[in-house]
């Protein structure tokens, strides 16, 4: 299998963080525009912004949080030579539950969904981390 193609998934979190990016960029403009808030307040505290301003920035807070764990594995998996389908499938799992839980985050913010979502992406984190070792344990 090729290699590489575990920054596909990596790649697509990074979509999602670029994504958030410029959807907080625009929030912010159009809380500004429609006086929700006080630019000298806010230039020191975030959390004077309109609460939808505030959810895209906490998760893009989050999204450097497990995603480090994430990126970290993808490379051990890239230099270690140990890429297989099942792992770049869980990689892309990983990724899909880091959008969902950016849609929940940023829409609803119910917390159960939002839950679940970052549970499902820790379990396939620790799943994956677990591999990696005994694959370098076995290598030994």
């Amino acid at each position: 299998m090729n290699q590489s193609l575990i920054f596909i998934p990596v790649l697509a979190h990074m979509l999602l963080v670029f994504t958030l990016f410029i959807k907080l960029g625009i929030a912010k403009s159009a809380a500004v525009k429609l006086g929700e808030v006080n630019r000298k307040d806010a230039a020191l505290n975030s959390k004077a912004w309109p609460d939808s301003v505030v959810k895209i920035s906490n998760n893009i807070g989050n999204q450097f949080e497990t995603p480090v764990l994430f990126y970290v594995l993808a490379i051990i998996f890239f230099l270690t030579n140990t890429l297989n389908s099942a792992v770049l499938v869980l990689m892309c799992f990983y990724t899909a539950t880091r959008y969902l839980h950016s849609y929940f985050h940023i829409t609803t913010n119910f917390v159960p969904n939002r839950f679940k979502a970052f549970l499902a992406g820790v379990l396939i984190l620790l799943g994956l981390t677990v591999w990696q070792l005994v694959l370098l344990i076995n290598s030994i």
